[in-house]
């Protein structure tokens, strides 16, 4: 690592792992940034979420949010549109997972292989491929990337859930089965992905998790 701080986009999705950023995943991630001396800068769009669901029934609630509005609970205030995202501003890209990876940042938990990605999120991952810097994603969020890298081959993992590799196989990209706390290193397209909540994890291994991933990006950011 350079004397130079490196400085991580968090793209978050909202707050609340049914409907918007997995909140232990999101904490974790930045702990793991600021343990590892570097700075987080949070990032989310500004639109309404695609649902809200309460997150002690399940259910979904007659209620619109922002996705932005909602980050901000997380970022403590300190968070700006994603769609002033520009690929200098940082070294490394990483989207914690949540519901709201797969619902507000992509159409994924919807539509599957044929989902949509938001347009901002699209521009960040082009923009940070074309800077040749590198982007982690955990839990679902490798759906976004899978997605948008696919075609290239991209190599990453959900954990071990069939039905969800297959889908993202579909897209192009290569899945690779991982456990808690591993990590998937594709080396040639700068991407770092681990499972996370994809898998019936601790609090702990989320920590792990995250942790490892971080290291990874700041050794592919190095």
């Amino acid at each position: 690592m350079t004397d130079k701080k490196l400085r991580f986009g968090v793209v978050l999705s909202g707050c609340g792992v049914f409907d918007g950023a997995e909140i232990h995943e999101a904490v974790c991630t930045l702990l793991a940034i600021d343990r590892a001396g570097a700075e987080a800068v949070c990032y989310a769009p500004d639109v309404d979420q695609a649902h809200v669901i309460d997150h002690l029934s399940g259910q979904e609630m007659a209620q619109t949010r922002n996705v932005l509005v909602e980050s901000a609970r997380i970022a403590r205030g300190k968070i700006s549109d994603l769609a002033t995202f520009r690929a200098e501003d940082v070294d490394v890209l990483i989207f914690p997972g949540g519901f709201g990876a797969a619902k507000n940042l992509s159409t994924f938990a919807f539509q599957g292989p044929d989902c949509t990605v938001n347009p901002d999120v699209e521009k960040a991952v082009r923009a940070m491929k074309a800077a040749g810097k590198p982007i982690g994603a955990l839990c679902i969020a490798p759906a976004i990337l899978a997605k948008l890298l696919g075609g290239e081959g991209v190599e990453l993992t959900i954990g071990s859930d069939a039905g969800t590799a297959q889908a993202l196989e579909a897209l192009g990209a290569k899945h690779r089965d991982t456990t808690h706390c591993e990590v998937v290193v594709d080396r040639t397209h700068k991407v770092v992905t681990s499972p996370c909540y994809m898998l019936d994890a601790t609090v702990g291994q989320i920590a792990t998790g995250a942790e490892n991933t971080v290291k990874a990006l700041i050794q592919l950011a190095g």
